[in-house]
């Protein structure tokens, strides 16, 4: 639990430092200019991206009680984030698989975090339709009170003078 927790407070601040990682990658690692043209077009894509599914995580009731995210969301969201910090390394034989693979993993972690809200936004209730189309959710049934009314016993003191 303190995994998928900690996960949930690292997805905003990893929404900048990740942009901020290819930056400082393409100058630690001593990239091409032209990889300065790849980090200037991905780096807001993962700002963005990053901030998606944040948003989109943290609209879930569950994630929300819980203050932490699921595994399916530390799989695919925190195997995103390590590739694009792979991607900061520039390695030159590598980087156009690493890209791909990438966008792959970052498009499938957008797919599971709509579905996973989409379930769980869904009405608890059954959603009945009125002959006009009108949808509408029944009241709850009232279920029948099972506990008998107690036996009352009422205890008079001796020599107090009735209320009635």
């Amino acid at each position: 639990m303190a995994l998928r927790s900690g996960f949930f407070r690292w997805l905003i601040p990893a929404a900048f430092v990740l942009p901020l990682w290819l930056f400082i990658g393409w100058i630690v690692f001593g990239a091409n200019p032209l990889s300065l043209l790849w980090v200037l077009l991905s780096a807001p894509i993962v700002l963005i991206g990053q901030l998606i599914l944040t948003l989109l995580v943290r609209a879930r009731p569950t994630a929300r009680t819980e203050q932490a995210v699921s595994w399916t969301d530390l799989a695919l969201i925190g195997g995103w984030n390590v590739l694009i910090v792979a991607l900061g390394v520039f390695s030159n034989p590598w980087w156009w698989a690493l890209f791909v693979v990438t966008v792959i993993v970052g498009v499938a972690a957008l797919v599971a975090a709509f579905r996973r809200l989409w379930r769980e936004a869904r009405p608890a209730g059954t959603l009945l339709r009125t002959p006009a189309g009108v949808g509408y959710v029944p009241p709850p049934v009232a279920r029948p009170d099972t506990a008998t009314d107690a036996e009352v016993i009422v205890v008079r003191e001796n020599g107090a003078a009735s209320a009635l």
